[in-house]
């Protein structure tokens, strides 16, 4: 039988917890409906007085954030594109494949989850500066092309799938590529999606590598954007932060639109006895 009270004060720390997570979202969406005079005051509301849309109008024409948002969304699609498709190549080479040295490999690309991107981004720069790819979507996307984490989850996954699938699709015909895009790729869905939604956060998200590799506001992503904005009137923020925060607001909306539906196949993967 379980004590009462021990059930209660789990609940409460619970709701705690997620009263402490959720207050940071909650006061960046008031503080973005808010007046100039709000943000002035010396007793915080928790509440607008008036919901000020005009907000993110102004803030949307403060910067170029149409041209920022196409930038992020090339990025992001050429990302997450290259990371699942040759996640999945590779993962199925390591789980399904036979050849030398496949488990020194994979140990490489386990060790590449140990290295920090600052680590690296010295050499890769100068890489790319000689290829003249500085301030281009290359830049952005070539690097982050390969994700050592998606390989190792879609390897795990793969090596659950048992070979006579792989086998009895090879006596119907199928070729490698089918074997892979149209039988183990769909029975790995939820680990697929899993990886797809990481990988749209992390690109979404990314501002360090856009900064260093991009120099003009025709290649500017929006988080780039938003620290432009903050740095626009430093000194001065308590004016404009009901801008940056309904700039912040158009910014993370795609990444809760794509988890809401995607919830459920992330659930689907944790919950997949390979990761137990």
């Amino acid at each position: 039988m379980k004590n009462p009270v021990w059930s209660t004060t789990r609940l409460v720390f619970a709701i705690l917890i997620t009263l402490v997570m959720f207050f940071p979202i909650y006061w960046m969406v008031i503080t973005a409906f808010k007046s100039t005079a709000e943000l002035k005051s010396a007793i915080p509301t928790f509440w607008p007085e008036h919901f000020r849309w005009e907000n993110f109008a102004t803030a949307f024409k403060t910067i170029p954030f149409y041209r920022f948002t196409v930038n992020t969304v090339v990025q992001t699609v050429g990302i997450v594109f290259l990371q699942i498709n040759i996640g999945i190549m590779a993962a199925y080479a390591f789980a399904k494949g036979s050849f030398k040295g496949r488990e020194q490999l994979f140990m490489l690309v386990l060790a590449a989850l140990i290295v920090p991107e600052q680590v690296v981004f010295v050499p890769v720069y100068v890489m790319m500066s000689k290829l003249g790819w500085i301030n281009t979507y290359y830049a952005l996307i070539i690097p982050h092309a390969a994700s050592a984490y998606g390989i190792f989850l879609l390897r795990q996954t793969f090596r659950s799938i048992n070979n006579d699938v792989i086998e009895a699709a090879r006596v119907d015909g199928a070729n490698r590529f089918q074997v892979l895009y149209r039988i183990l790729t769909p029975m790995a869905l939820p680990t697929v999606a899993t990886l797809t939604v990481i990988s749209f956060i992390s690109s979404w998200n990314s501002y360090f590598w856009p900064l260093v590799m991009t120099n003009s506001n025709q290649m500017r992503v929006l988080t780039v954007g938003i620290a432009m904005m903050r740095d626009s009137v430093a000194g001065d923020e308590s004016l404009t932060f009901h801008l940056l925060m309904a700039a912040s607001i158009l910014v993370i909306l795609p990444i809760v639109i794509v988890f809401i539906f995607a919830q459920k196949y992330i659930i689907a993967a944790m919950a997949n006895s390979t990761f137990k």
